[in-house]
């Protein structure tokens, strides 16, 4: 971690003993947490750290108001650390994560989130040419259709993740993003909560994606992606046309692969047209045919060449944009195309 002296002493501008005190103490906080990453027991120094982000979203251009509003009850997230460090690893398949992920009651309330909101949701997905269904999705597999979008101070999760090191500077970024967004009006800081790693809204974007995708979709002047609908919508289907959604396309299928399939044809790095994968022996999970439309695709086969196969074509890797995850593409894909069958 570097901070200038000069960067530190812009923050502040006391006068006499008390300055020399100060940047004595600040001095010392400089040591401490240049020599190594800071511990998860080591809350005791996270104040001082607290000193060295504000003097650096001061020098970033935050307004010295908004930094005093944000940081004013900042506290050290015991919890996040402790999620961060411990993120589950066990072995899952789709066979038992699908129907967990996708339940029967979460795609009847996709139906009729789909249904109340109609007018809205068709509307954008015409602006941005994304089918709605996919907004739907997304919004269902991010917060339950904003049931649940994390309890967690944004600011202060993100700089207690800071703090914790392991990803200082990713978090520092997205920590003067998040300062971004409140000096800019959008939403007030107590009110800005999300996930303890800093995913925001109904749609759970990071202050980076916020600033780069998320819109106003109402037309009040501010993007409210907590409470507002229009601008939760139209910033999921902003986020996916600016990654290059198709909406002529679906998001891909589930097949059969023959006896002896090739598993090295596999990946999102090999791609080949509908008519190839026919004639090497790919079927519908029915057994019948591909489609005739001639559109590359994928093979991809997340639990091995024993677990479930699909193809997958654009927009699979359009929503891997989103999150870098096959299971997250098949869920959300798996629920959109739910919702379009009606249960």
């Amino acid at each position: 971690m570097h901070h200038s002296y000069s960067q530190l002493r812009s923050f502040f501008s006391p006068t006499g003993c008390a300055k020399v005190m100060l940047l004595a103490t600040l001095l010392a906080a400089l040591a401490l947490f240049s020599s190594s990453p800071a511990q998860a027991n080591d809350a005791e120094g996270f104040p001082a750290y607290v000193e060295t982000l504000k003097a650096e979203a001061l020098a970033h251009g935050i307004s010295a108001e908004t930094i005093e509003r944000a940081f004013e009850d900042v506290s050290f997230y015991e919890r996040a650390v402790t999620a961060d460090r411990n993120q589950p690893e066990f072995t899952i398949t789709l066979d038992t994560y699908l129907p967990r992920a996708v339940p029967d009651w979460k795609v009847r309330q996709g139906i009729e989130k789909y249904n109340e909101h109609r007018e809205l949701l068709e509307r954008i997905g015409a602006e941005y040419g994304v089918q709605p269904r996919f907004i739907v999705a997304l919004w269902g597999i991010e917060t339950n259709y904003g049931g649940y979008t994390g309890n967690f101070r944004v600011i202060s999760s993100l700089s207690t993740m800071a703090f914790e090191g392991r990803r200082e500077e990713f978090f520092k970024r997205q920590l003067m993003q998040a300062l971004e967004i409140i000096d800019a009006g959008h939403i007030e800081p107590e009110q800005m909560r999300g996930s303890w790693a800093g995913a925001m809204g109904q749609t759970q974007f990071m202050p980076s994606s916020f600033l780069a995708y998320a819109v106003d979709g109402d037309g009040d002047g501010k993007i409210d992606i907590w409470n507002s609908y229009a601008d939760v919508f139209s910033s999921a289907a902003n986020y996916l046309a600016n990654v290059g959604w198709d909406d002529t396309k679906t998001w891909g299928r589930q097949v059969q692969l023959p006896n002896g399939f090739d598993v090295e044809l596999a990946g999102l790095s090999s791609k080949k047209r509908l008519s190839e994968w026919q004639d090497l022996g790919v079927r519908r999970y029915d057994g019948s045919d591909l489609p005739t439309r001639d559109i590359p695709a994928s093979v991809i086969i997340p639990d091995g060449i024993d677990g479930r196969a699909f193809l997958a074509y654009h927009n699979w890797d359009v929503l891997m944009r989103w999150n870098r995850s096959n299971y997250f593409v098949v869920v959300v894909g798996h629920l959109a195309d739910r919702i379009q069958m009606g249960g």
